[in-house]
């Protein structure tokens, strides 16, 4: 079974971990995927750094301007993930823009995935069409999970397709603005949660965009399967004097 799918059938409250391939130094990749896995984070979303990114908060800009500098790219990301598994045993999804994947080859990339063993990929401006009629038999052939994102305004046809068409987790962006720019969940907010779980999904869902700490965590998790967290723990590692500790007090934090 899919690491995904078997993590989502064994726990609740799943905690999903962003941070950007590559930062804050270069070989940071593994060595802080390896204390979040000891720390109890449930899942990782590795950003690929990308030129220009869409719905990235300053924080987030910021670190992947950090990586491109420090020499990351997909090539180099690859090179580091193809001993993980060897070392990491929770989901691995690779998050970043269709450009990127576009230039290291569509095919190549998801044969990648496979080898070094990424389960799932989120490319947020990947046309859900395109995915079904040009990429789609790609990545199942590899066994890579897509992740598409829905948000308040996505409306329930559309949320249906993709729950339909997709496997993994449904990503339910909490809200419009970009990652990392408000804290705290409003009454809107709540009530596009409640929305989303009366369809009765067959795939779980995790919410992102806004979370960073133990009660909004907990808030979420009232609502869905688990929680994102991204801009906060971007923040942590590149202010952190002492990177694995403070990783480690960081999710013991949040978990509670």
């Amino acid at each position: 079974m899919n690491r995904i799918k078997q993590l989502f059938k064994e726990k609740k409250d799943i905690l999903s971990i962003y941070y950007t391939a590559g930062y804050p130094n270069l070989e940071d990749t593994v060595p802080i995927l390896e204390t979040l896995e000891a720390s109890g984070a449930d899942l990782v979303e590795l950003g690929i750094p990308f030129s220009d990114p869409l719905a990235d908060g300053p924080t987030i800009q910021h670190s992947g301007e950090t990586a491109l500098k420090n020499g990351m790219s997909l090539k180099v990301l690859f090179e580091q993930l193809k001993d993980v598994r060897s070392k990491v045993n929770i989901p691995i999804i690779l998050m970043g823009y269709i450009n990127t994947v576009h230039k290291y080859g569509i095919e190549d990339f998801a044969k990648k995935c496979k080898e070094v063993g990424v389960d799932g990929v989120i490319l947020p401006d990947l046309p859900f069409q395109e995915y079904l009629d040009n990429y789609k038999d790609t990545f199942d052939e590899n066994g890579v999970s897509n992740i598409f994102l829905i948000t308040p305004q996505t409306p329930e046809e559309r949320i249906k397709l993709i729950d339909e068409k997709t496997n993994g987790f449904i990503y339910m962006v909490s809200s419009a603005a970009v990652t990392g720019a408000k804290k705290g969940l409003s009454e809107a907010q709540l009530a596009y949660f409640e929305r989303v779980n009366k369809l009765n999904l067959q795939n779980p869902a995790l919410i992102g965009f806004g979370i960073g700490d133990h009660d909004s965590y907990m808030e979420t998790c009232k609502y869905a399967d688990g929680a994102i967290i991204g801009s906060a723990f971007v923040k942590l590692i590149g202010q952190a004097k002492d990177l694995h500790g403070e990783i480690r007090t960081f999710i013991q934090t949040v978990k509670g």
